[in-house]
């Protein structure tokens, strides 16, 4: 019962700190970018994407090191810990990204812990930008890249932060490339659907786990 109660306390803080963190994201996105900018504009990626990203995280994983204290695996639970606490590092670290817009350049960058040889960031002078052209992936979604002038690299065009309709904005003043068109990759309500989904998992990992140590199998 006590895991029950911790995971209900987890699920419903979770709530309280999406539902709090909604109204910024609209805030952002209907704020219109003006011609010149006295500092630069810093764009981060949406919280209800990284919210969602680390609750389905957690929800996976907590329970590999109960299932390794009852099966017969060679891994020790202590490793599958700090291997879980590693990932959660890193994926915060990979959530940490920003994207900062001034009047010479856009840039993507990341917090100084975390390492170049994970994530890079990358900048771009607007006067180098030479069109913006569309991909499509995997999933049938559309991405867009920054293509350069002085080099054959494309750089890709953030489209999970929050505030993507003033980026894009921002971006066709200061290149004149019309993104009109432009998306962003995900609606909200998907991440929604996934966190919804997401919190059953957690509430059935409680179950699992508490039932297990009631009935002896985890010491």
């Amino acid at each position: 019962m006590r895991a029950i109660r911790y995971t209900v306390f987890f699920t419903y803080s979770l709530i309280q700190a999406f539902l709090i963190m909604l109204p910024n994201q609209q805030t952002a996105s209907e704020t219109k970018p003006a011609s010149k900018q006295d500092s630069p504009s810093v764009f981060r990626i949406s919280p209800i994407i990284r919210i969602t990203l680390i609750t389905f995280y957690w929800a996976l994983l907590i329970p590999l090191p109960f299932l390794a204290k009852v099966s017969s695996t060679p891994v020790s639970p202590i490793v599958l810990w700090i291997g879980i606490s590693l990932g959660f590092i890193a994926l915060y670290g990979a959530l940490s990204e920003q994207v900062i817009v001034d009047d010479e350049k856009i840039q993507v960058a990341y917090p100084n812990w975390v390492p170049r040889f994970f994530r890079k960031g990358w900048q771009l002078h607007w006067k180098e930008v030479k069109d913006l052209k569309m991909r499509t992936t995997g999933q049938g979604g559309l991405v867009y890249y920054f293509i350069s002038q002085s080099s054959d690299q494309a750089y890709l065009l953030p489209m999970r932060v929050v505030g993507f309709n003033r980026l894009v904005k921002l971006v066709q003043n200061y290149t004149g490339i019309d993104t009109t068109d432009i998306r962003p990759l995900a609606q909200p309500w998907m991440y929604l659907i996934l966190f919804g989904f997401t919190l059953l998992l957690l509430l059935v990992d409680g179950w699992t786990i508490t039932t297990a140590i009631n009935q002896g199998l985890i010491y």
